[in-house]
């Protein structure tokens, strides 16, 4: 049927400002799970109303069509994400550094809590589903021993061609619902100091403000060339062709490639066991290939001690439980309030 003047044409989207304010918050909330294990970045595009819109606007840029909504919903979710990460960079890895068992038990939650939303895109399981299942539970988890076997040594995978595979592999799981980009990080061997990276340049800033430009890069220029600037790079690859490929895998091969996703998932709780902590070395232990001496151990940071497991009280037990109910009960009803989301028009 012909459109008329009596019978116009639907509206396609919600109107402008409408959409900047759900861009602006679904960057904020994005930038945030970034930082956090367990939080994924697509569950707060979810929650935002914006997700399949973000989706979109990434398969219009990497085609080269550059509707307006897309790039407004683009633009406005990037700067909202660097100004979340900058902002929020050191709170959330000191937090993680001190309060180890706390933020473990949260992020347990959070990563359980994305189960549902992967769920209910599934439909009617099938034999495919439940073998790609065990295949991702497998993966992460022999993923999380080997990293709890490096921490536990008090090594980080911190070279060139790591933090650019880390940051292409995170930013493509931040894509999808339910997947958490910042718990790679954290497995791959990278979270602390990607979070120290970020935080040292927030710092060389102020830096800038006080002492020129000089003084600010001779500050800024490690954390800037070993991690932010491989990372960065690999956010930009992973963004475009995993989350692409991601798109492929799931309109080919949709049930088993849910099935991965939800098997990451709980296999991921395996290396978010909350009951460990930093242990500094002590004097005469090697560490880092180093004897370590009274000055080696002045210089060593806290978020650079090695990893050991401990044995909780029934308190910390009870309140581990109490917080990862917490968790999940957070990312569900996050994950509720996008349920009205709608697909962005491709007409625009």
């Amino acid at each position: 049927m012909n459109q008329t003047a009596e019978n116009p044409t639907p509206p396609t989207g919600p109107a402008v400002p409408l959409l900047v304010i759900r861009s602006l918050i679904g960057g904020v909330l994005m930038g945030l799970a970034n930082l956090v294990p367990g939080i994924s970045g697509g569950t707060m595009l979810v929650a935002a109303g914006i997700y399949q819109r973000f989706i979109d606007a990434i398969a219009d840029l990497s085609t080269f069509k550059f509707r307006f909504r897309s790039m407004l919903v683009l633009g406005i979710v990037a700067i909202s994400v660097l100004l979340a990460i900058g902002l929020l960079a050191g709170p959330v890895k000191n937090l993680v550094v001190n309060h180890r068992w706390i933020m473990y038990s949260i992020f347990i939650g959070l990563t359980l809590g994305g189960v549902p939303v992967i769920w209910k895109m599934v439909g009617r399981p099938t034999r495919g589903l439940w073998i790609g299942a065990v295949f991702g539970f497998a993966g992460m988890a022999l993923l999380a021993v080997a990293q709890s076997y490096i921490a536990a040594g008090g090594s980080e995978n911190t070279g060139f061609a790591m933090m650019l595979l880390a940051g292409a592999v995170a930013a493509g799981a931040m894509i999808l619902p339910g997947v958490s980009g910042g718990y790679l990080f954290l497995v791959m061997g990278v979270y602390v100091s990607v979070l120290a990276a970020i935080d040292q340049c927030k710092q060389a800033a102020a830096v800038f403000k006080d002492e020129g430009f000089s003084a600010a890069w001779a500050a800024a220029r490690e954390p800037v060339m070993q991690t932010v600037l491989p990372v960065g790079i690999g956010v930009a690859l992973g963004i475009v062709v995993i989350s692409n490929l991601l798109k492929i895998l799931l309109h080919r091969f949709e049930k088993p490639t849910l099935g991965v996703l939800i098997g990451l998932l709980f296999g991921a709780v395996v290396g978010l066991w909350p009951f460990q902590q930093g242990a500094a070395p002590q004097i005469g232990d090697t560490f880092r290939g180093q004897i370590v001496t009274a000055e080696l151990l002045e210089t060593l940071k806290p978020e650079k001690f090695p990893t050991e497991f401990f044995t909780p009280t029934i308190v910390q037990a009870a309140a581990a439980l109490g917080l990862t109910v917490g968790g999940f009960a957070a990312t569900a009803l996050i994950a509720r309030l996008g349920r009205d989301d709608t697909p962005a028009p491709k007409s625009e």
